[in-house]
């Protein structure tokens, strides 16, 4: 057999074809829409970060911030935020959400309700929330006082209590978001799985066990996560109820920071914002690999 040789032309139409230089119409007007944004994340965003990641570069910072007695009151407070106020709420967001799941009209009218808290803005409802507790002439005590005919606590003068209640507000306030979550969560376990159940006589605790638990196990435990990492950052909760009183023993991290920038203190607020790395960045590490499943 002879073999026969492709011409050059035909060779080059086999070829693959060129790619085309430059950009299509497409893609110019993407960039054109998306550098605001870029631009936006470069100044506001990653310059603060790495301006104050250069101020806190100092080891005197953190030396002072180590010697300082309301830092590890501090760190106490925020762990006693994540561990305890965190899985408390999630918990009962768990319960409430298998509650308004139910298929009532006055359940959905109750839920209108029930979201009221998280969809209002923070400083109004937690500032509300400080007035009441007035030692002097907030409601909660005029009501003490009509009807025992005794003065109330002085409630944020106490440190425990003042971060109890910190804690609370926290939960009341952003229990509604996880709810929903959770809630859509319920509905998206198929109902013929309870109609089995219920025709082999499994009880409501049953069901829950091993019906609704396992199916909502991955989004209740990266909702937990997530919701410990938004904590760590959030400061209204405290700020607004407390302001860090009594002698700045209900303090977390993220109000530290605006305690020492409001001593001119920013080398110090810069490193106790860096010193919350350690808690964040296993959070987030976890979370990603939860979702990367």
């Amino acid at each position: 057999m002879s073999s026969v040789a492709l011409p050059e032309a035909a060779g080059a139409q086999l070829a693959a074809p060129a790619k085309k230089k430059g950009l299509s119409p497409w893609e110019t007007w993407g960039l054109v829409l998306i550098a605001p944004y870029v631009l936006v994340f470069l100044i506001f965003v990653l310059y603060p970060v790495c301006y104050g990641l250069w101020l806190a570069r100092h080891p005197e910072s953190y030396v002072k911030l180590y010697n300082d007695p309301v830092f590890f009151r501090s760190v106490v407070n925020t762990l006693v935020f994540l561990v305890i106020g965190i899985n408390i709420k999630m918990v009962i967001a768990l319960f409430l959400s298998g509650f308004f799941v139910t298929a009532r009209t006055w359940i959905k009218w109750l839920s209108l309700l029930f979201i009221l808290p998280w969809a209002m803005p923070s400083i109004p409802t937690i500032l509300s929330l400080r007035f009441m507790l007035n030692p002097e002439w907030g409601l909660i005590n005029s009501l003490i006082f009509r009807f025992t005919g005794a003065d109330g606590p002085n409630w944020l003068n106490d440190p425990y209590l003042a971060l109890t209640l910190a804690i609370l507000t926290h939960i009341w306030k952003s229990l509604p978001f996880w709810t929903l979550i959770l809630v859509a969560g319920r509905l998206a376990i198929p109902g013929e799985l309870y109609e089995a159940a219920s025709v082999d006589g499994a009880t409501t605790w049953q069901k829950f066990r091993f019906i609704t638990w396992p199916s909502m196990k991955t989004l209740y435990l990266t909702s937990t996560i997530l919701s410990m990492i938004w904590t760590l950052g959030d400061f209204n909760s405290v700020y607004l109820l407390t302001g860090g009183a009594p002698a700045d023993q209900t303090h977390v991290l993220a109000t530290l920071g605006i305690r020492y920038l409001r001593l001119d203190e920013v080398d110090m607020s810069m490193a106790s914002i860096v010193v919350a790395l350690p808690l964040m960045l296993p959070l987030v590490y976890f979370m990603m690999k939860r979702l990367s499943k």
